[in-house]
């Protein structure tokens, strides 16, 4: 049981209760219950000229690593954004979302979703950012050979290059009006 002991909303100490078959972490004085941790990352495959950017990690987890360019969403930030703007921040390249082409579910003891985006090159040259990555560039199959590529980046590489016509594009014309305040994606 997670290392938390205290409510969230009203301060009191948690107790553990039964609640949906599972032992959770639940308030006595109000209604919260502590559901879990839980983390949202995104990846992005944006490809040029039939080469995808990569970064190389600085830091842990991951250090000398070449990866796509990513990390998590922010609380109030749409998906679509944060995969932008972490493309921008690391790398200085400027793309736009085209769909999702993969979603990878790692339960842990922080339950970690990591979504994959193919991205549309718009411009920019890839340069590190010297904090989070300390490499980058637009790299063809045959360079990433020779590299230190991480296993979750060559299956997200082989999703952008070798994954078809599918995938979640955006719906940015959903059945009501209502729901156009959403980051909706259906299959095309």
């Amino acid at each position: 049981m997670e290392n938390i002991n205290f409510c969230m909303a009203c301060g009191d100490k948690l107790e553990v209760r039964e609640i949906g078959g599972e032992d959770r972490k639940a308030c006595p004085s109000c209604s919260f219950v502590h559901w879990g941790n839980y983390s949202i990352g995104v990846g992005a495959c944006v490809v040029k000229d039939n080469k995808v950017l990569l970064v190389r990690r600085a830091h842990e987890p991951g250090k000398g690593y070449w990866t796509t360019p990513g990390g998590y969403i922010e609380q109030f930030e749409q998906i679509r954004g944060s995969v932008a703007r972490e493309v921008w921040e690391e790398t200085g390249v400027r793309a736009i979302v085209s769909k999702i082409i993969g979603i990878r579910d790692r339960p842990h003891s922080v339950h970690d979703v990591y979504i994959t985006f193919e991205m549309e090159y718009i411009d920019g040259e890839p340069r590190p950012d010297g904090v989070e990555v300390d490499g980058a560039g637009f790299f063809s199959l045959e360079e990433m050979e020779s590299m230190n590529v991480a296993d979750l980046t060559a299956w997200q590489v082989d999703l952008a290059l070798n994954g078809g016509d599918g995938g979640l594009a955006e719906d940015t014309k959903p059945i009501r009006d209502s729901l156009k305040k959403y980051g909706l994606y259906r299959a095309k």
